[in-house]
Formats: C-alpha cells, sequence, structure tokens
C-alpha cells in the first residue's frame, strides 16, 4: 500500500497552560459516517502529557470541526502510575461504553520514566471519562521487569486483543539512559485482566534497533496488517537517519507476524514538519479509502 500524504492537520493550542506543545499519538474513535473523533496528548511547561480531543469530519481530517479546550483527565494521584503524564493509545466501543487505554507516566530516579497502560471509560459516548482504578490494568510482571506502554486494542469475537510495546532493558548511552523495547501480544475475556505468555509480535531485527512502538492493527481480506513505529537504540533523538520510521508486517492470525518494513508504504519527507521522523501511527479503514495519521518531527 502506498499513502499519499495529505499535510499537517492538528497543532497544539498554546492558549491553555496544560497545551503548549506537542500533539502526540493520535488516536482515532470513529463516532459516525460524519465525525471522527481524534484523541491525543499534549504537554505543558513542565513536561507533562494530558489527553484532549478534536473532531473532524469523517473522510476528511484536514476540516477541523470542533478542538475541545481542556484535558478529559486530570493527572492521577500523587504516587499513582499517571501522576507525571498520560497518552492515549487505544479506545474501544463495547456494549455502549467506551474503553479508553492509555500510557500512564511517572518519573523515576534511576532512568528517566516508568510507563504503565491505564484504562478510562465513558458511558456517556465520549463526553466524560472516568478512571477504572487508581492502578494500571497492564505494568511490569516478573518477567517484563522495565515498562509497558502504548497498547492497541481490539475487541473480536468476544476476545480482546493487545499488542502493546514492552521495554528490555536500559543501557548508558552518552551519559544517559536509553530504553530497548519491542511489540509484544496479550488476550483478555474482560479488558482488564490480561493474560500474558511472553509472545513476542514484533522483535528487534538486529542489535542496531532500539524501538518498536505504537501498533496500528486492522484486519483485512482474512489477514491482519500492522503498522508501528520503529527506531534505532543510537541517535534516534536528533540524527535524522536513526530516528523513527514507519513499519510494516503482516499475520495470518496477529499472533504470528512477518516483517515487511519496505512495503509501509511511507517515508520521512524532504522537508517540513515530518522530515527527521514519522512516528506512532494509527489506522482507519473506510469502504473505499484508508488514512493513516502519525505524528512527526520531535516526537510529535
Amino acid at each position: 500500500m502506498q499513502w499519499q500524504k495529505l499535510g499537517l492537520i492538528f497543532m497544539p493550542d498554546t492558549q491553555h497552560a496544560w497545551s503548549q506543545t506537542h500533539a502526540q499519538v493520535p488516536t482515532v474513535d470513529a463516532l459516525s459516517n460524519k465525525i471522527w473523533r481524534i484523541y491525543y496528548c499534549a504537554r505543558d511547561a513542565g513536561n507533562q502529557s494530558r489527553i484532549s480531543y478534536f473532531d473532524v469530519e469523517a473522510g476528511n481530517p484536514k476540516h477541523v470541526l470542533y478542538r475541545h479546550d481542556a484535558p478529559i483527565l486530570q493527572l492521577g494521584k500523587l504516587g499513582t502510575f499517571d501522576d507525571a503524564g498520560m497518552m492515549p493509545s487505544s479506545i474501544v466501543t463495547v456494549d455502549g461504553a467506551k474503553y479508553l487505554y492509555y500510557t500512564g507516566w511517572n518519573v523515576r530516579k534511576s532512568v528517566p520514566y516508568q510507563n504503565t497502560i491505564g484504562l478510562a471509560i465513558s458511558r456517556d459516548g465520549g463526553q466524560t471519562y472516568e478512571r477504572a482504578g487508581e492502578g494500571p490494568v497492564l505494568g511490569p510482571s516478573l518477567y517484563e521487569p522495565y515498562f509497558i506502554g502504548t497498547a492497541t486494542v481490539v475487541h473480536e469475537d468476544g476476545l480482546w486483543r493487545n499488542w502493546y510495546a514492552a521495554c528490555t532493558g536500559w543501557e548508558m548511552i552518552g551519559g544517559n539512559a536509553e530504553p530497548r523495547y519491542h511489540l509484544k501480544y496479550a488476550e483478555s475475556r474482560d479488558g482488564i485482566e490480561w493474560r500474558r505468555d511472553g509472545g513476542v509480535a514484533i522483535d528487534y531485527k538486529d542489535a542496531q534497533e532500539g524501538g518498536l512502538v505504537r501498533a496500528a492493527v486492522v484486519r483485512e481480506s482474512g489477514r491482519y496488517l500492522m503498522w508501528y513505529a520503529r527506531r534505532d537504540a543510537l541517535g534516534y533523538r536528533n540524527e535524522r537517519q536513526h530516528s523513527y520510521r514507519i513499519g510494516y508486517a503482516e499475520s495470518p492470525d496477529g499472533i504470528r507476524w512477518k516483517r515487511l518494513d519496505g512495503q509501509a508504504g511511507i517515508d520521512v519527507s524532504h522537508s517540513g514538519w515530518d522530515a527527521d521522523m514519522i512516528a506512532y501511527p494509527h489506522v482507519v479503514q473506510t469502504d473505499s479509502t484508508s488514512f493513516l495519521f502519525y505524528n512527526g518531527n520531535g516526537f510529535g
């Protein structure tokens, strides 16, 4: 599939204290055949992120219909998993309720941060959200001791399926602690309690690869397609050739994947807002067209 770029559609509204920089991790909820709601996170002056949204015309995302002027959730209580920030990750509508999975942020001392996956639920069509609880639904465990993030959740035939990023370790590089993470898979019967068997969905292609994150999974013609963000281990923050690109994989069952990065159908531009990196894809399909939402330079 070859993607045709439509250009930049949204930037943070800096008149609000909570929205000084970034519009990260676009997460789309198709509310109707007329409106798509796009959740994102913006950062304040202290680099803490909160989730809000804007609405666009379905099938014409450059036409912004509405910008929400407040976060949908405030930061978690002091000491909880999301007291330093949150980023949207996936939204699923089941029996009239909207399940918004998000990445919670903690600041740490030995390493810069720890991520976990939280859940907020709306029972009024997305007007308001409440946390499912004060703790995460997925976090470090006996066999995944570092961090967990960017859950992509699909509800399919009564089964909740989840492709998520799992950190495999930290390394001191140039005096800074840097993480490596790849994509793993989990299942659930209720969207809250998850069964993890350690299955890796997309693994590192070599020792130079450092990050695989934010899967965009769709089912098409009896197979599963996935776009995801990938980066090198070294130099990805400020060296164009090592920063995030979008990869691609296919699977017959959503569990066993074959990497086909050369078929992602999109790359950085020659200049402009997405010339250095492209990251955090989300794919929406209509009857005739597929849309890929993504972030550009500076991690969005």
